[in-house]
């Protein structure tokens, strides 16, 4: 205990003096950066100064605080002065003490989601807190099937993790699958869910991230009704999601809020805008490099015009503009909310129009270009639309390369990888490959609700069925 004590006394934060009561001192040690002070003046040392008190049992009785413990463990005690406790004895060389719980909180309040905003449906998102977030979901999902298994990850963090399922519907083999991975993490520090996705992931190399990250609270408790897995992280504003396939990331979950047929509509302009995002850069390259003869003769003279006094080849051009884009678009983030925008507007229209007069770039490309971004940003998942910018560039290599066969080769290279990806060992491009009609009903189109009567195949659940199909279309008046 004095080497403890001489230990963290090293740190100017720790508090450890004698505090006089009417027979007798108490010691009393902790980090007081940790610890509410209003706890401490008004729970503890108000209730200690009795006479009463002759023994660390009268001393934990005496204090109207839960979690009141006795020991002598030196590790214990190390543990709990570092989550907030204070330990008090009655003699500096005593080995043995209580420990109080009285943790400081500094969380910030619940405000409407940033990146997963939507105009209809909850306008709460998780914090930073996971006693919260755990809060904010039970709240949802008022039923004792629903349980939390919480581990300690990080040697030096100590971060809370806790992983969330439904039991009796979600696959136990999933649930262990997750628990055996996070209990088989080795790192020292672990401040987001974003390390775990990194880590836990059945193929971390993969661009494509396989764990759906979501800031809705709202849709954290819709995939636990479908019998999925939901993983919290103490410090992170963030869930994880899995199992995870590809159409989920480009499926907002407003959808549900609206009707299907418009639903739908969206999500089919979603994937739509990707494939031209990736793929009209590469085609515009490829065509002006080695494909002339597939170009109207009309856009011939348009495309001649554009670029009689353009320097540079094609992919030199794309480059140069697709590099700029992504400038711009990384300087807007970084910079502060006001500049960002300022620099994100002003500065696309400065350097677009000053290289298009410059002879740098053709006027053409750069309307392609532009479109191409703003295409990739209609990804509601931010990290999916990192990737889709990414793979831009190989498909524009390959087409400067090989033409449209570099275009399709590089496509099959794509296909084949994501045939390859799992999520906790299920195909991630379920249920496009392999083929399941059933789960269709709410990938790239939404079906009604009275539809969607049994949970997806894929996750293998313990209980299929959702609700009765019958009754759910079963319409009756008043007056029937």
């Amino acid at each position: 205990m004095k080497e403890l004590m001489e230990y963290c006394k090293e740190s100017n934060d720790f508090v450890h003096y004698e505090h006089p009561i009417k027979n007798q001192s108490l010691w009393l040690s902790y980090y007081k950066p940790l610890v509410e002070a209003e706890i401490l003046h008004r729970d503890i040392l108000e209730n200690v100064d009795e006479e009463t008190i002759h023994s660390l049992q009268d001393l934990m009785e005496s204090i109207p605080i839960e979690n009141v413990v006795i020991t002598k463990d030196i590790g214990v005690i190390h543990e709990k002065l570092l989550s907030g406790h204070i330990m008090i004895r009655f003699h500096e060389r005593d080995t043995k003490c209580v420990l109080v719980n009285a943790p400081l909180k500094k969380t910030r309040s619940i405000s409407v989601p940033e990146v997963e905003f939507s105009v209809i449906g909850p306008k709460e998102s998780f914090v930073e807190s996971i006693g919260t977030n755990l809060n904010l979901i039970r709240y949802r999902l008022p039923i004792p099937e629903l349980k939390v298994k919480e581990f300690t990850v990080g040697n030096l963090s100590k971060s809370k993790v806790a992983v969330l399922y439904v039991d009796g519907i979600t696959n136990q083999e999933n649930v262990n699958t997750v628990i055996q991975r996070i209990e088989d993490i080795e790192f020292d520090e672990l401040i987001d869910s974003s390390y775990i996705t990194q880590i836990i992931s059945d193929n971390p190399r993969s661009l494509f991230p396989q764990l759906l990250d979501t800031e809705r609270p709202d849709r954290a408790v819709s995939v636990l009704a479908e019998g999925k897995i939901v993983i919290l992280v103490n410090g992170s504003p963030h869930a994880l999601i899995a199992p995870a396939n590809l159409t989920e990331f480009f499926a907002a979950f407003e959808d549900y809020f609206l009707n299907p047929i418009i639903a739908s509509a969206f999500r089919i302009i979603r994937f739509f805008s990707v494939v031209f995002s990736i793929l009209v850069t590469p085609i515009y390259v490829a065509v002006l490099t080695y494909h002339y003869e597939l170009v109207p003769k009309d856009l011939m003279g348009t495309l001649i015009t554009s670029r009689e006094v353009v320097p540079l080849p094609p992919i030199l051009e794309a480059v140069f503009l697709e590099l700029t884009i992504e400038l711009l678009r990384e300087a807007g983030a970084r910079l502060p909310t006001k500049v960002g925008q300022t620099i994100g507007i002003v500065g696309g229209i400065v350097i677009g129009t000053a290289s298009v007069e410059a002879g740098l770039t053709s006027n053409v490309l750069l309307i392609i270009v532009a479109l191409a971004a703003l295409a990739s940003f209609t990804t509601p998942v931010y990290k999916m639309g990192n990737t889709i910018r990414l793979i831009r560039f190989p498909f524009l290599l390959f087409a400067y390369l090989l033409g449209f066969l570099g275009v399709v080769l590089s496509f099959c290279f794509l296909l084949a990888h994501l045939l390859r990806l799992t999520s906790l060992g299920r195909p991630f491009l379920e249920p496009i490959y392999p083929p399941r009609l059933k789960d269709m009903k709410d990938s790239v189109i939404r079906f009604p609700f009275s539809w969607n009567t049994k949970r997806p195949i894929q996750l293998q659940t313990e209980k299929t069925q959702r609700f009765s199909a019958k009754k759910a279309r079963k319409r009756k008046d008043i007056d029937e």
